[in-house]
């Protein structure tokens, strides 16, 4: 009877081991992911500025112009963008790096590309916590680490904060022992990335919306005996026949409340139709046009717009 009751308690104590050693991980549940294959005409997005905010990683030797932190959210940011496929991204943070390297190598033919809208984020919230647990056979540990991130959306063209907004975002991981076996963990590094890539996803659907809900926008580069050009191309999602509204600019007035210069809305004064795209990259691309409807004063290119025909 004893050697009976012997061999059950081993065989629970095997069973029981065999999870002496998990270790689990959970990170809070992304927002809803995007749909990468629809894709319309990409705006050009840059990064300004993504700062830490917080005492977290700020030693003594800590440097803003050095800011790992900094640069992990643009990192994640930069790549959840460039999947949604509908934005051109411009480097700004690193750019001084990128004209070094274009001076050392004596490249003349850097071009300059402003941006649709810009985006200043910063981490606002930065935290840990460990909680353990005893059974009687087993004890737990649980360390959670969460993080606040705050975007805020520019359109380039009027200076207008379109969008601003903040979100957390939270990941944890457990370890188990029982009877004394199992692995005993250390602090989860890792878990810092994920809260702060959790916390930034729930804004990138936001961000994709607020850009592409106004709509795509070109300027005129020429209008003469050669042909019609404007800014912009294949990387921009342009395509032979597409065709856009052409807008007078309105008149730019000062708002006397806020002393601040503001643009009256435009007259739509005809159409344009893609009839040919060129150019190698987002800096040097153009299209050939041809107007289907009204024109233009060829003298003052400055006063008009292309606008996006939204359906």
């Amino acid at each position: 009877m004893k050697k009976q009751k012997l061999i059950k308690l081993l065989v629970l104590f095997i069973g029981i081991s065999s999870h002496a050693q998990n270790k689990n991980i959970h990170v809070e549940p992304l927002a809803k992911e995007f749909k990468t294959g629809e894709t319309g005409l990409k705006r050009k997005v840059a990064i300004a500025r993504f700062s830490n905010e917080t005492t977290y990683a700020k030693g003594v030797f800590y440097n803003k112009d050095n800011d790992p932190v900094g640069k992990q959210g643009v990192d994640i940011l930069s790549t959840k963008l460039a999947s949604s496929n509908k934005f051109i991204l411009l480097e700004r943070e690193d750019l001084d790096k990128i004209l070094s390297e274009i001076n050392y190598a004596g490249n003349d033919a850097y071009q300059k590309v402003g941006a649709d809208y810009i985006i200043i984020g910063s981490i606002t919230e930065f935290g840990r916590k460990n909680v353990g647990g005893q059974g009687v056979f087993s004890r737990s540990k649980t360390q959670t680490v969460y993080a606040g991130v705050s975007i805020r959306l520019i359109d380039v063209s009027t200076g207008q904060i379109i969008y601003s907004e903040e979100a957390k975002g939270e990941a944890e991981t457990t370890s188990k022992t029982t009877l004394g076996l199992g692995k005993q963990a250390d602090y989860d590094q890792t878990l810092s990335d994920k809260a702060i890539s959790v916390a930034i996803s729930k804004l990138v659907e936001n961000i994709i919306n607020n850009c592409m809900n106004n709509p795509w926008k070109s300027y005129f580069l020429t209008n003469d005996e050669n042909g019609i050009l404007i800014s912009g191309g294949k990387s921009q999602g342009l395509k032979i026949g597409d065709v856009f509204d052409v807008v007078q600019k309105g008149k730019s007035i000062k708002n006397p409340q806020n002393g601040m210069m503001m643009e009256l809305p435009g007259k739509t004064i005809g159409k344009i139709r893609i009839d040919f795209t060129g150019g190698d990259n987002p800096q040097s691309e153009f299209s050939m046009v041809t107007f289907i409807e009204g024109a233009i004063n060829s003298k003052d290119l400055g006063n008009y717009y292309i606008k996006e025909i939204k359906l």
